[in-house]
């Protein structure tokens, strides 16, 4: 029996997963615990360090007679300051020279890359540049950037080309650069607009400069725009959050990520900066999260799962309603049946049934790639089992439904049987209304689709109560 639901956030009933979506906080107190985030399966922790150059570039050359669409990552690292919340891979420097020696390694990178992968043949659907601060370069190493990939890849006509961008490390010489580059897609970094929250993470940027940047890039035709809310930070309250999300709701992004700060000063040793007694309590936190789930979907945006929102007519929302989501590393996407070439320090690759993962610091990959070989630190060749799982896993998390003959068929298998304690250990969450087990279905009900890593976990061969501490709560 569903307990205790405090709200139902109303949802354009579009179809079947466009439903009211109940806020149970006693149910979420209860299922609240550290877990993955599924950007792959098995998750990076699992990746070993067996794997290496010789090992990514077999994948590559297998990936070669596939001939599916590729998927581009290019990971910029630099930043010239740390806010105190990050948990990405960066290097801090106020030398904006970097580019000059950074962009050489990234195309011999990609020279041999695109060998392998018979590149020439292929079409490029989505390219996206992370970081670190893709805008931390100057203009002119944005645009040879983009050159750069378009001399070693084809890039469809409709290709998606994101970049995420800092309001405070973006100019006008810059926006010029990307929109002739051919970008299409921004990402803008926001968190939260109370100074006082801002002071605390060491991350001070204006409205002004936040909606500045944003305008500058519709001005220029990039009609298409994410926006990142961060909830839990030091001095965070709901008061201060709803005040955030009337202003972000007020310049209609596209797209809102709304991410759950994760405190692990133990992985990130920079957070402990940040003061635990400023943190917000957990009721705190939850009370934000209710009224970021009602506050954006009232303004008419579309819970797609997990923590991102879209509005009705963007792609994400039409490959959820069309069943064609998918999950990568930068989370939900359109972009399902390709393979995804990473470049740079610590990017991850996921082709041909297989993960590749960079060395993590500068150094290392200026070392490996001037060595004349990949810069791959470790990976992993998914098995059967794994590919059984990942499927069972993404089928949840994305399109909310599992149809187990459609993987007994695929696999071979008698899932009740193969799966005998993981469907006995979704029985709580059954009870409970998150799911429900039918005959040859399961089924992510509305009041589990903010737990829905909860469910997938039940699936996940590698997951242990001790390993489960690496993971950011789900929550």
């Amino acid at each position: 029996m569903v307990r205790g639901v405090q709200r139902i956030v109303t949802l354009t009933p579009m179809n079947d997963l466009w439903q009211p979506i109940p806020f149970d906080r006693e149910m979420i107190r209860k299922y609240d615990r550290p877990g993955p985030r599924y950007t792959s399966y098995p998750t990076a922790p699992w990746f070993t360090a067996d794997f290496g150059s010789a090992q990514y570039a077999d994948l590559l050359a297998a990936s070669a007679s596939s001939r599916r669409p590729l998927s581009l990552y290019v990971h910029v690292p630099f930043c010239d300051v740390r806010c105190f919340f990050c948990g990405c891979n960066v290097t801090i420097s106020r030398d904006r020279s970097w580019g000059k020696r950074y962009l050489p390694w990234l195309e011999s990178e990609m020279t041999a890359a695109a060998a392998r992968l018979n590149a020439a043949e292929r079409e490029v659907v989505q390219v996206h540049w992370g970081g670190g601060t893709p805008t931390f370069l100057p203009a002119e190493d944005l645009a040879a950037l983009m050159a750069m990939i378009r001399r070693h890849f084809r890039l469809a006509p409709d290709c998606e080309i994101g970049v995420e961008i800092d309001p405070r490390e973006c100019t006008d010489d810059q926006m010029e650069a990307l929109v002739a580059a051919g970008m299409n897609r921004l990402s803008l970094g926001l968190q939260e607009l109370d100074p006082q929250v801002q002071d605390a993470v060491n991350r001070v940027q204006s409205a002004e400069q936040t909606w500045g940047v944003l305008n500058g890039f519709r001005a220029r035709g990039v009609t298409s725009a994410n926006v990142d809310l961060m909830y839990g930070l030091p001095h965070q309250t709901p008061e201060k959050f709803a005040d955030t999300l009337a202003d972000v709701v007020r310049m209609s992004p596209d797209r809102l990520a709304l991410f759950n700060f994760a405190y692990l000063p133990s992985m990130f040793p920079h957070q402990k900066t940040i003061d635990p007694a400023a943190l917000p309590s957990a009721d705190t936190k939850l009370r934000m999260l209710e009224e970021a789930v009602t506050t954006l979907t009232g303004a008419g945006y579309i819970f797609i799962g997990m923590d991102h929102f879209a509005r009705p007519e963007d792609p994400l929302a039409q490959a959820l309603r069309g069943r064609t989501l998918t999950r990568n590393f930068q989370g939900y996407s359109t972009c399902a049946e390709t393979d995804l070439v990473a470049f740079g320090v610590s990017s991850i690759s996921e082709v041909a049934g297989g993960y590749a993962q960079n060395v993590k610091t500068v150094s290392e990959y200026r070392q490996a790639i001037e060595a004349g070989r990949f810069a791959t630190c470790k990976g992993l060749v998914r098995s059967t089992e794994d590919w059984l799982r990942h499927d069972v896993i993404w089928d949840l998390m994305c399109h909310f439904r599992l149809d187990m003959a459609a993987i007994e068929e695929r696999y071979g298998i008698d899932f009740p049987a193969h799966f005998a304690a993981e469907l006995a250990s979704l029985a709580p969450l059954a009870e409970d209304g998150l799911i429900e087990i039918a005959p040859g279905r399961i089924e992510v009900l509305p009041l589990g689709r903010l737990l829905v890593r909860n469910v997938a976990m039940a699936f996940d061969a590698y997951l242990t109560p001790a390993s489960a501490v690496r993971y950011s709560r789900t929550v």
